[in-house]
């Protein structure tokens, strides 16, 4: 028998270990079984190349709990150790020193490659116990520890080849002793390790995930399900692409494209990162780029960095290499699906154009790749626009007086469908822009594309969308365009309101809203909070464009009742407002009655003709 110390440089290592060695304390079992994980496949290894002998038997990993004596036990059949391979794997802790490991990671929150997987175990016991006999033909051996630097070690007999783990749960852990708790930890960290691991009499995990396969080998079906089992209440996903590289890193996994509907539901931190198939986090911002934080799968990488801790990853030139070789996947597949098959691309395009708009906005490369893919739906439905279709329909109708290119875009296609009609009549291209993220992307996409400039379809009367400002005269007296003026200029609660009479078609509206595109973009940030508050203070501006050429002008210029002819000015401009959004609380409530009243009017005016 021998006893002795366990050989760190501080005898207070374990008071350490306890305190910091993890933030989330379910993390041991997760090290725990990955290590017989590693025992297994170091078995299969040397079988393989003739070094271990016989039967290998049944390599499976089993997980058990027993409430009564309070003992959470895993076992393995894999490589076993001898007992000098337990006091140089298990006695000696890799630490130069608990001050130095306090002042180094102190913020970090689980251990990785530093062989202190096995010492998690003293997070939630107050003694450990190993058991474990080595595939070579030696002794059994036993360990134990009470979680002070003092061991024994000595020969026991135990037969079975492997190691089994015996924990004594502290009074402070015994929610690991529950069932489901043990249960709902091995499904998270080792559901797709590649040793079958069995709690109560039940496998856990897959071995075989489809990630480990060559892409020949699967089908859409596969792809499918597995999709499933990620994520058991999800829809259909778009598509996937399945990564796989040996060189210059290995790199596999499968993205997946999922739908979204609409714009609220993106939800990120949906990609799960693995090392050698063992569960690491779902936080993987440094690996994938962001704008692909909305896709959904898996990653798996042994030449991922892991620091101390295995949930933050190092600044090392194979993340940054992971990350490109990402990008640009995602970019050919998705001009490749575009090109042999734009059809099925442009009716998935409601939720492809979130991660496309967004990768576009925020890396540049991807940029110059999606130029070639982007579509733009037209207002009217059914047709679609590159960027570069676009421009060459509308080169010599939507440019600007100074030489841009002008795009129309509508946010609401219902509520500024008379706006759409309107410059739709005029032979103008108007294209859909109306997610949350379409806001920013037009910001940005006017500084990354050379002489564009996006314009809001109700931002300004048709005539003057293109700022070609042509001649609007209308049939009205110098002295009548003066005296709507003055009977439209009216005060709004909230709004700053500029009046303008122009000679439009006698088709159009009476009055027509609308508000600049610059100061409306500003409050529409603000609304979101893009830092604009400045802009969101102040009151909107809306300029009421009214149509001299409009035939009701006619009989109100020359309406006698003062009062219904104010009442109908109001109803004009507030049928204009209506069609911005802009009427409101007691402003609408008004509006409303005062068309009762005016049509009562009208009614009784009726039967005094007829009479």
């Amino acid at each position: 028998m021998q006893k002795g110390q366990i050989r760190v440089q501080t005898e207070n290592i374990f008071p350490i270990i306890k305190k910091f060695l993890y933030s989330e304390h379910e993390i041991f079992l997760r090290e725990l079984v990955s290590n017989a994980v590693d025992a297994t496949q170091k078995l299969k290894t040397l079988s393989s190349i003739g070094e271990a002998k016989g039967d290998l038997g049944e390599l499976r990993i089993d997980v058990a709990i027993d409430e009564k004596e309070k003992t959470l036990t895993i076992t393995d059949r894999g490589i076993g150790m001898t007992a000098e391979e337990v006091d140089k794997y298990i006695n000696q802790v890799a630490f130069s020193g608990a001050e130095e490991f306090l002042d180094k990671y102190k913020d970090a929150n689980i251990i990785g490659h530093f062989g202190l997987g096995f010492y998690s175990a003293f997070m939630v016991s107050d003694r450990v116990e190993i058991y474990t006999k080595s595939f070579k033909d030696e002794s059994g051996v036993y360990w134990s520890c009470d979680g002070s630097p003092e061991f024994e070690l000595y020969n026991v007999d135990y037969s079975q080849r492997g190691t089994k783990i015996v924990l004594h749960i502290n009074e402070e852990s015994k929610e690991f002793l529950e069932a489901d708790r043990i249960r709902s930890i091995l499904t998270r960290f080792c559901k797709f390790l590649p040793v079958a691991i069995y709690f109560e009499d039940k496998q856990i995990n897959n071995t075989n995930p489809i990630w480990t396969r060559k892409p020949s080998e699967l089908t859409t079906e596969d792809y499918q399900s597995f999709y499933k089992e990620l994520y058991p209440f999800g829809e259909t996903p778009l598509f996937w692409i399945h990564l796989n590289v040996d060189y210059p890193f290995n790199l596999t996994g499968v993205l997946y494209f999922p739908k979204i509907k609409q714009s609220y539901e993106i939800q990120k931190d949906k990609i799960q990162l693995y090392s050698n198939q063992v569960f690491v986090t779902d936080e993987v911002k440094d690996i994938v780029p962001e704008f692909l934080m909305l896709l959904h799968g898996v990653i798996d990488s042994p030449d991922i960095p892991l620091n101390v801790s295995r949930s933050y990853l190092q600044g090392d030139p194979n993340v940054k290499k992971i990350n490109n070789h990402i990008t640009k996947k995602v970019a050919d597949k998705l001009e490749e699906i575009f090109n042999k098959e734009r059809s099925e691309f442009e009716q998935k395009w409601e939720s492809l154009g979130l991660f496309v708009k967004y990768g576009m906005m925020t890396d540049d490369k991807f940029l110059e790749k999606a130029n070639k893919f982007l579509v733009m739906e037209d207002a009217a439905g059914g047709k679609f626009y590159t960027y570069d279709e676009y421009r060459t329909e509308t080169e010599a109708t939507q440019k600007n007086k100074d030489g841009k290119l002008v795009i129309l875009y509508t946010t609401d296609p219902v509520q500024q469908h008379s706006y759409i009609k309107a410059a739709q009549d005029k032979g103008y291209k108007v294209v859909k822009m109306e997610t949350l993220v379409d806001s920013a992307f037009i910001n940005q996409m006017e500084m990354k594309w050379e002489n564009v400039h996006f314009t809001r379809v109700d931002s300004d009367i048709a005539d003057n969308l293109i700022d070609k400002q042509e001649s609007n005269e209308s049939v009205l007296s110098k002295e009548e365009e003066e005296k709507l003026k003055e009977m439209f200029g009216m005060q709004i609660p909230e709004l700053h309101v500029t009046v303008e009479v122009k000679g439009l078609s006698p088709e159009t509206a009476p009055v027509v809203a609308t508000r600049p595109e610059f100061m409306r973009r500003m409050k529409d940030m603000a609304s979101m909070g893009g830092g604009m508050s400045f802009y969101g203070a102040m009151p909107d501006e809306v300029t009421l464009t009214v149509n001299g050429n409009h035939p009701i002008y006619q009989n109100l210029l020359k309406e006698s009742n003062k009062d219904t002819q104010e009442k109908q000015v109001k109803n004009l401009a507030d049928l204009a407002l209506l069609s911005q959004g802009l009427l409101k609380g007691n402003s609408l409530t008004e509006f409303i009655s005062r068309s009762v009243e005016l049509m009562q009017g009208e009614k009784k005016s009726s039967i005094i003709v007829e009479a």
